[in-house]
């Protein structure tokens, strides 16, 4: 009985013929027969007229993508429902819980019955006001980073709270928590590090990585996004430093997308790193070695992809992130067919930004077909836009798509990429070497091809002098011009320097942020091509069908959906994109395409088909609004 009497104030909570249940067992059973007894006792009762009412439909449906098995999501804001951890979470380890817990906001009566009483203030606050707190005192900070550390702190103390702030606040807080500033939390990641937000799954778990996916604590996962952190942003080989990633995309899965928090998991593959710099640094949690390359790099990333559908299933989303190009490409072209994956750097990217050249139409007039690309940068990003592009033409002329790939042409390091350096060409570049001399530079490309829409996906800043964007605007009446790369100092040019070059003709969008610009008395407001306008939506979209593969269709399906989201008075700004503010109804318009085309093609397995995919996608999304407790 010492465990029972531990674990009282427990039990206590309990409803009476739960509680007699318990205390009849006695002590000559084990503590995980007792606590079995409790929660399916405790459930029984809130399925059968306790104060939760759990329907049909909530129970089995996909808030958020997983099964609400607690009535958590389900339960209306003024209903009540049951705090689980391993037991009824109370005194403490309440507040000590981030999904739980509530801080000042805990009603007198939550107090009362949770053995709070003495261990929180006396006042009591509302989530509004705590949120208007919170607002006030990150603005109190002038150091990005010291932000982005607040609201790290925030997710990990009070989770409803973090995302009620992330949601209501996403135009200002999104470059905190995702690009720009999450590039140089990566770089400090292990000076900055307090607590593991995700996986980590070195050489050293080899031979045992299932039984590393068994120690995380939520079992019903949906959404993974998994890095090795060779190619973070454009700031090069990070190593394990790079979990800050997969941990942003995976909150903006959440706040964006309404994919619920407990579904959603970060992962590191840590295979060792290049970066001199961080294996002299005392303060690195990674690995201090060289990167594993080869057979040894390909066994351990064949062995997660095994343990991952084997331990989550085979809908599970598995998001490749921030890999170096000559390991994603081949890791999407070997797990495409077999595994439900999604590299968000060749096909996120690619998406966002076909939307904006959609959306951009009505602005600069013809059709897709009419217009001529040219790309700085032939890696992940570069070569992924490309071929969507040509995949689109194809839809929208009927013709072949090696025809329509000769309306795009790339630069590369070495430059024009042109037929007579096919044979040194890696193979993802082959498709974009058409015929043409051979050109050095960017400015002499732009001169030779004249293209009407110039992209950059280098990663290298600057590299749209005013030379090459004065040629984009004498060849061009509105040309425009994407500076894709991120974070902000990689962008291949400012917003101001875009306009001002251009003399204000310029319809310009970045990868990351940049303030409204004045040109000669007008306000022009850059546009962002920002992923996270598609990859919350999309992976909604996948879990909610309940879809197996992802195929192009879905990542055209996406980028129409976020086009037709553009309204008149976003085009009177010059903007080819919509504001951030409208993001979830966004997201749930490009979840509803989605996942329309899954259904399409027959690769969808929730079924039947709801009537109203944009309602059924907005009802299952997470809301960070305070539950009430018994």
């Amino acid at each position: 009985m010492m465990w029972v009497n531990r674990h009282r104030h427990t039990i206590d909570t309990l409803a009476p013929p739960t509680k007699r249940l318990f205390l009849g067992l006695g002590g000559s059973c084990g503590e995980k027969k007792l606590l079995a007894v409790i929660m399916s006792s405790a459930l029984k009762e809130m399925r059968n007229g306790g104060e939760v009412s759990v329907t049909e439909d909530c129970s089995n449906g996909h808030g958020g993508g997983v099964r609400d098995f607690y009535g958590e999501d389900c339960a209306t804001e003024d209903q009540l429902i049951t705090p689980w951890t391993f037991s009824v979470a109370s005194g403490c380890s309440l507040l000590r819980d981030p999904r739980y817990n509530k801080g000042l906001a805990f009603t007198e009566r939550e107090r009362d019955a949770h053995y709070l009483r003495g261990l929180l203030p006396p006042a009591v606050l509302t989530q509004e006001l705590q949120e208007k707190r919170m607002m006030h005192n990150l603005r109190q900070y002038e150091v990005p980073l010291h932000r982005y550390t607040a609201m790290m702190d925030l997710q990990e103390r009070n989770e409803r709270l973090f995302y009620k702030l992330l949601i209501d606040n996403v135009e200002e807080l999104l470059p905190v928590v995702y690009t720009p500033t999450v590039g140089e939390a990566c770089q400090k990641y292990g000076s900055i590090f307090r607590r593991p937000q995700g996986l980590y799954i070195s050489l050293k778990e080899k031979g045992k990585i299932l039984e590393v996916l068994k120690n995380w604590p939520e079992k019903s996962i949906q959404v993974i996004v998994v890095t090795d952190g060779e190619r973070i942003l454009g700031l090069g080989d990070l190593g394990c430093q790079g979990m800050g990633i997969p941990v942003g995309k995976l909150s903006l899965y959440t706040a964006l997308g309404g994919v619920r928090p407990s579904s959603c998991l970060p992962i590191t593959i840590d295979v060792g790193t290049n970066n001199e710099k961080l294996l002299n640094d005392e303060f690195y949690i990674g690995l201090r070695q060289k990167r594993a390359t080869g057979k040894e790099y390909a066994e351990l990333l064949e062995e997660f992809m095994g343990a991952v559908k084997q331990h989550y299933g085979e809908k599970v989303l598995i998001q490749f992130e921030d890999f170096a190009n000559h390991n994603a490409f081949d890791l999407l072209a070997k797990y495409s067919s077999s595994h439900l994956v999604f590299n968000d750097d060749i096909q996120g990217t690619a998406s966002v930004v076909l939307a904006g050249l959609l959306a951009s139409l009505k602005l600069v007039g013809g059709t897709l077909a009419d217009h001529t690309f040219l790309f700085l940068g032939a890696g992940e990003a570069g070569t992924g836009i490309a071929e969507l592009i040509a995949l689109e033409i194809s839809k929208q002329t009927k013709a072949p798509v090696e025809e329509t790939r000769k309306k795009i042409w790339l630069v590369d390091s070495k430059g024009l990429i042109v037929s007579s350096r096919l044979e040194q060409l890696q193979h993802f570049k082959k498709p974009w070497a058409h015929e043409h001399e051979p050109v050095k530079g960017l400015l002499d490309a732009v001169k030779a091809i004249k293209p009407t829409v110039l992209i950059g996906s280098s990663g290298v800043g600057k590299t749209f002098t005013k030379e090459v964007v004065e040629t984009m605007a004498s060849l061009n009446e509105k040309p425009l011009i994407l500076a894709l790369s991120n974070p902000t100092s990689q962008s291949e040019c400012t917003a101001e320097e875009a306009y001002a070059w251009s003399k204000g003709r310029a319809i310009f969008a970045s990868g990351s942020p940049f303030d409204p610009v004045e040109y000669e008395g007008k306000v022009f407001v850059p546009g962002q091509a920002n992923n996270a306008y598609i990859f919350p939506g999309f992976g909604l979209g996948l879990i909610i069908s309940g879809a197996i593969r992802v195929r192009d269709e879905m990542l055209l399906a996406a980028s129409e959906a976020l086009a037709a989201q553009v309204s008149q008075e976003n085009y009177d700004k010059g903007l080819i994109y919509p504001p951030f503010s409208n993001i979830r109804k966004i997201s749930a318009h490009i979840a509803a395409n989605v996942a329309a085309k899954a259904y399409d093609l027959g690769l969808a397995s929730h079924l039947p088909r709801p009537k109203d995919l944009v309602k059924y996608a907005e009802s299952c999304m997470y809301s960070p609004g305070y539950r009430s407790y018994r």
